[in-house]
């Protein structure tokens, strides 16, 4: 019988935030019985000659397999029955973790989404973010910040499922709730009613009407398959930009995993992510579990 995520892509470069996605990688791996992959890309320019400096491109190799055999250890030390399978590559970073993760028919991405140029919060590492916009599969993006002292401490009690009723959120209202039934999870999904579009219309009255009727369609939607799932879920709908009611609903709730497709109403295509989903893994405490439209059923 197939597991629910067989394998789970770690990438790291040895960065905090790096390591922090391994934290949160392992420990999903964990709960769900899913093999790990830990993989390093020493970065390569197209038109770097062939006879590239070797002493350096040796330094390099070796400071990558010094990152994944740090990450491989993390994964022995919580569970030394996990199977691990470490890897370096060269290449540019993003393309190379996503050639991986499709030759090797990786289930989940877990990663920081701070690396080495990492600023500040409100700076998506350019890694995470165009591996964000071009996998096919989901990706665990996970804040420096994220509070995670130690493995076996991560919860995963509370996951926030925000949901728009598009075709995003209906592929990542299928993974929350397989993700809820696997980690016994409960779920508390979330409707934004953002009038700011109408904010110019004298009589916006019958808009709101439409936009909380909606709502309350797109709630019912994800209560009635997670109840359906045996999932303890409850719903509400709030007014406001998405990314601030979902950003400030986890922090209130005390949210353990955003669960949200990479896409929604505003979605237009793989090579570009929404942009309520980016600002919510720009500013997120909270891990956010990121389910791009093209991504398989769980």
């Amino acid at each position: 019988m197939s597991r629910f995520i067989d394998s789970i892509l770690i990438p790291t470069d040895d960065s905090d935030g790096a390591l922090a996605g391994a934290k949160l990688g392992i420990a999903l791996a964990s709960r769900v019985d899913a093999d790990v992959h830990v993989l390093s890309i020493v970065p390569a320019q197209d038109d770097e000659p062939a006879d590239a400096d070797d002493v350096l491109f040796a330094h390099l190799e070796k400071e990558a397999e010094e990152a994944v055999e740090t990450v491989a250890e993390m994964v022995r030390s919580s569970d030394e029955e996990r199977n691990v399978t470490t890897a370096v590559r060269r290449g540019t970073p993003f393309q190379s973790i996503r050639e991986y993760a499709n030759r090797r028919e990786i289930d989940v991405i877990a990663m920081g989404t701070k690396g080495r140029t990492g600023l500040d919060r409100f700076l998506l590492g350019s890694v995470t973010e165009n591996v964000l916009r071009t996998a096919r599969t989901p990706v665990l993006a996970v804040p420096p910040n994220a509070a995670v002292s130690a493995i076996d401490e991560v919860a995963f009690e509370r996951l926030l499922l925000p949901t728009d009723g598009s075709d995003g959120a209906v592929i990542a209202t299928e993974w929350g709730i397989a993700l809820a039934t696997h980690l016994e999870s409960e779920i508390n999904t979330i409707y934004a009613v953002d009038t700011s579009p109408f904010s110019e219309i004298q009589e916006p009255g019958d808009v709101l009407d439409e936009l909380e009727h909606r709502g309350r369609e797109a709630i019912e939607t994800v209560q009635d398959h997670a109840e359906d799932a045996g999932v303890t879920v409850s719903g509400s709908i709030a007014s406001g930009s998405p990314a601030n009611v979902i950003l400030t609903y986890a922090t209130d709730h005390d949210v353990d995993l955003i669960v949200m497709g990479t896409h929604g109403q505003t979605g237009v295509g793989q090579w570009f992510l929404g942009s309520v989903t980016e600002n919510v893994v720009r500013q997120a405490d909270v891990p956010v579990f990121c389910v791009p439209v093209s991504s398989e059923s769980p």
